[in-house]
């Protein structure tokens, strides 16, 4: 394998191999993303060719928000019993298959079963979760800085790939505009596959930023099953601040992936905008994303997380109401993915912290899985809600109103969680009698 003798080379050269790590897992996650905003783009093309409605297409793709929810509390247990290199390469092929094969679907089930399934387990298998691990695993200093690189990424792919989508789906139709991001799963699961390690120690370094005194031997892992993210559920499920983070995360699932990233391009066709400028909107609230992600994590170190959140869906929900009286215009437009893209993943670093700080660092990530899994579903249900008003109101207004508002409570919700101690006893009780 590659990864050996390119740890060598970049030694001599002062560059810890950890930072081919954090591309690896950047492209891994841009190319995930990318593969979960295309179908947004194809609501009308995939209805004029098969004559689905809108709500029929939506119902397929809520599918894939569901399971990529759902496999977050059980991606870091894959992630440990078959290492990074393998589920990167798994995940990726499912999606690249997923893709390919829905350019010869004939009927609704192969939707179903393509951008539903095989695309909401490919990526969920990575998510957030990859991020994590990495940065745990790899950095002993700069970690806020890679996770927030790294959650980034998601609007990084939308960045690049909506645009060029949207303008193969006009000019040479919705089949070509698949290939693109079947390509990059092909080109970042080769990478994965000769250079992605599991830790540095792999490849006979020390996680960057260590102790260079520091033994190069690693202490093995706590025993995880696949009943563990149940019996963490159990040991958390009785405490307020985790389902009102759960709530708040449904909310902003439902506000960002589900209502806009799913139907923003349809909505924009509702009035008379074609699909390459309203792409181009979403680019623009992806690279605003890219920074607002950034600062959020810098922020969180430095302020109340609570009231960080509390601005960020106040302003979402505010732009939400704004939006259908923008009169989809350039300002209009522009304004909207200005406000409302600053604060796309903006969520993330705050809601981590809290929970990091409420249910301790030990079991953060695989409790941070279940929230994130109420993300999903929030996801789910606006992009099939939102699908069905469609149908039935010939408008997205009643959605887009109810998602402002929806935004406005998740805001009044998180100032009422109350600043936690870093761990709850009860909670540390079951997680401890769980391992045994």
């Amino acid at each position: 394998m590659l990864s050996l003798p390119v740890s060598h080379w970049l030694a001599r050269r002062g560059i810890h191999f950890a930072w081919v790590i954090v591309a690896i897992t950047f492209l891994t996650a841009l190319t995930s993303s990318a593969a979960l905003g295309l179908p947004d783009a194809l609501l009308q093309p995939l209805s004029r060719e098969f004559g689905w409605d809108v709500e029929q297409i939506s119902s397929a793709l809520a599918v894939r928000f569901v399971l990529f929810g759902l496999m977050g509390p059980f991606a870091a247990i894959l992630m440990e019993r078959f290492g990074l290199r393998n589920i990167i390469c798994v995940a990726l092929g499912l999606i690249a298959c997923g893709m390919l094969l829905a350019t010869r679907m004939t009927q609704f089930w192969h939707l179903v079963a393509l951008w539903g399934i095989l695309l909401g387990l490919g990526s969920g298998m990575t998510a957030l979760v990859l991020s994590a691990v990495v940065a745990n695993r790899w950095f002993d200093t700069h970690r806020g800085l890679v996770v927030g690189v790294l959650t980034a990424s998601s609007a990084t792919g939308q960045l690049l790939f909506l645009p060029i989508g949207a303008w193969l789906i006009e000019h040479v139709g919705w089949r070509m505009a698949v290939l693109p991001v079947f390509a990059s799963c092909a080109v970042v699961a080769v990478l994965a596959f000769f250079c992605m390690r599991n830790r540095p120690q792999d490849v006979g370094l020390r996680a960057y930023g260590a102790d260079p005194a520091a033994p190069l031997i690693v202490a093995p892992a706590a025993k995880m099953t696949f009943a563990t993210p149940f019996l963490i559920l159990r040991s958390v499920a009785g405490h307020r601040t985790f389902w009102m983070l759960f709530a708040t995360f449904f909310i902003c699932g439902l506000s960002t992936n589900g209502l806009i990233q799913t139907h923003f391009i349809s909505l924009c066709g509702d009035s008379g905008l074609s699909a390459v400028p309203a792409a181009s909107v979403l680019a623009m609230m992806g690279a605003f994303d890219l920074f607002g992600t950034i600062l959020s994590g810098w922020l969180s170190d430095r302020y109340d997380n609570r009231k960080l959140l509390f601005w960020y869906y106040g302003l979402r929900g505010l732009s939400l109401f704004w939006l259908p009286y923008s009169e989809f215009t350039l300002y209009g437009l522009s304004l909207f993915a200005m406000f409302y893209g600053l604060d796309w993943i903006a969520t993330v670093p705050p809601t981590v912290k809290l929970v990091g700080a409420t249910f301790g660092k030990e079991r953060a990530g695989m409790v941070f899985g279940w929230i994130f899994a109420g993300h999903q579903l929030g996801a789910a249900v606006a992009a099939y809600g939102a699908g069905r008003i469609r149908t039935l109101m010939l408008t997205y207004n009643p959605a887009l109103f109810a998602a402002g508002a929806a935004c406005l409570v998740a805001a009044l919700m998180v100032l009422a969680i109350a600043r936690q101690r870093a761990l709850m006893t009860d909670v540390k009780k079951g997680y401890v009698s769980e391992k045994g």
